[in-house]
């Protein structure tokens, strides 16, 4: 048998990709299909080598179930005759001829204190039938086992069992503390004066430290510091302290790995009015001077989609926490727990990737920019901005505006274009439109920096160099 994993939370667990809460059922009909597939009943053996969902599905269900592509979960045990089938099933019956070593409420409480979910939901939960449910979620399902290394897909809509030596090991949580005793002692002092120098992003760090200071006390003398760190992040005690309680907040809730949606009031800078927001959290950054929640929810402007917010303008004294199934949450919200599908931090790390600009959400615009050769020698060049920020000869510019830029703008483009050298230096990258992070850097890079592409970032920043002008032009002639 090589499938020997019984449905303990744990398993469950991490067939849920750590979304247990609101993946149980998914978790158990992924249990089933391995423990059918790889287990006792063998059906890797039976099925073919390339076996297809229509396969799995008939030999999974009973003759008399809808196979139609159109019905409704709500449907499904409904029009099934045959109550022997797996859809007539609920969580509970399936548990208990699985050979599971656990009792039923050992097993409920370790989903619980895994998941933090609370008892009367697990059990209603588990009087539900994780296999009535419609014929998408289903091949969806298979599509998880071939992500989760179990299946593999050699053609769109086939599967393929692989080797025993090759099927992946679950993996479960360990509690085993961190130690620095391998650390030779003037590298425990170097990674304390590191740990000390950047507490402020995790507040956690501390305890790091004082179990470094703790472990090195009275060893030895204390060495001269001569490695500084100096990073902009200005608060008062009181909003850094704050700041903190939002973090830990949002850290706790994280830990629940169910998560939640949170409300809490917001400062616009633009109004200085507070608006309230509901949003699900998703994770923090440190960027340019402040701590940033991105979060997906009704942001500030009433508009469902994501947003950057920063702690320190947050206006409540605490975080609501609003957990799931209350009727507060926004359908849209509520429908992506349900269906698992809650918006990731490996989203946000793709977005972020796909262009410059910390507001990931925005429009991605393509940028060109032009340096004089000596100031892009010592101040452009061999630096990392973001890394589709990449110097490109003049000759290849013509080609990647008649691809990147709209054809309304590109004959002014390259009018533009045109006009300059081809000696100079040249970088492309996409950026996020009206991102104030990109906007400042290319503030810093004037008047060197040039921006050709995109227009309305060119036009922009030659209204800023007038107006600047004009501050430092005098209002009369003194005679």
């Amino acid at each position: 048998m090589n499938f020997p994993y019984p449905p303990t939370p744990q398993i469950l667990h991490w067939l849920a990709a750590g979304q247990l809460g609101n993946r149980l059922h998914r978790s158990i009909r992924l249990w089933v299909i391995l423990n059918k597939l790889y287990g006792e009943e063998n059906w890797i053996q039976e099925l073919p080598k390339n076996f297809t969902y229509s396969q799995l599905r008939d030999r999974l269900f009973r003759y008399n179930h809808p196979k139609s592509e159109t019905i409704s979960t709500s449907q499904i045990s409904a029009n099934c005759g045959d109550n022997t089938c797996i859809c007539h099933q609920n969580c509970g019956n399936i548990l208990q001829t699985s050979n599971c070593y656990l009792s039923e409420l050992e097993w409920q409480q370790e989903i619980i204190q895994l998941t933090g979910i609370t008892p009367e939901y697990l059990a209603a939960q588990i009087q539900q039938s994780p296999f009535a449910t419609v014929h998408r979620s289903l091949r969806d399902d298979l599509k998880q086992l071939v992500r989760l290394g179990w299946l593999q897909s050699p053609h769109k809509g086939q599967y393929q069992s692989l080797p025993t030596p090759e099927l992946p090991t679950p993996v479960t949580p360990t509690n085993s503390p961190a130690t620095f005793t391998q650390l030779s002692l003037p590298q425990t002092w170097e990674l304390l004066h590191a740990l000390e120098s950047i507490s402020f992003v995790q507040p956690n760090l501390e305890i790091i430290s004082q179990s470094l200071w703790e472990q090195i006390l009275h060893t030895s003398p204390t060495p001269e510091k001569r490695i500084f760190l100096h990073l902009d992040y200005i608060l008062s005690p009181e909003m850094q302290d704050k700041v903190d309680n939002y973090q830990e907040q949002l850290e706790q809730l994280w830990r629940k790995q169910t998560g939640g949606v949170i409300r809490f009031k917001t400062l616009i800078p633009a109004t200085a009015k507070k608006v309230a927001v509901t949003v699900y959290p998703v994770c923090l950054h440190y960027s340019r001077r402040a701590k940033y929640l991105s979060a997906y929810g009704i942001d500030p402007h009433g508009n469902t989609g994501w947003h950057n917010y920063r702690l320190d303008r947050i206006a409540s004294a605490k975080l609501q926490i609003l957990a799931w199934g209350d009727p507060e949450i926004p359908p849209e919200l509520q429908l992506m727990w349900e269906s698992g599908t809650l918006p990731t931090p490996q989203q946000v790390e793709q977005e972020l990737a796909a262009a410059w600009g910390f507001n990931f959400y925005l429009k991605r615009e393509f940028l060109i920019m032009r340096f004089p050769p000596d100031f892009a020698r010592w101040y452009v060049d061999n630096t990392v901005r973001h890394q589709s920020f990449k110097p490109v000869a003049y000759a290849e510019i013509r080609n990647l505006v008649k691809r990147n830029i709209p054809e309304s703008q590109q004959i002014q483009v390259l009018e533009v274009l045109e006009q300059k050298s081809s000696d100079d230096a040249y970088y492309t990258a996409w950026i996020r439109d009206t991102d104030i992070n990109v906007l400042m850097r290319l503030r810093d890079w004037r008047p060197k920096g040039e921006v050709i592409a995109p227009l309305s970032v060119r036009e922009g920043l030659k209204a800023e160099a007038m107006q600047e002008l004009e501050n430092y032009q005098l209002s009369k002639i003194w005679i």
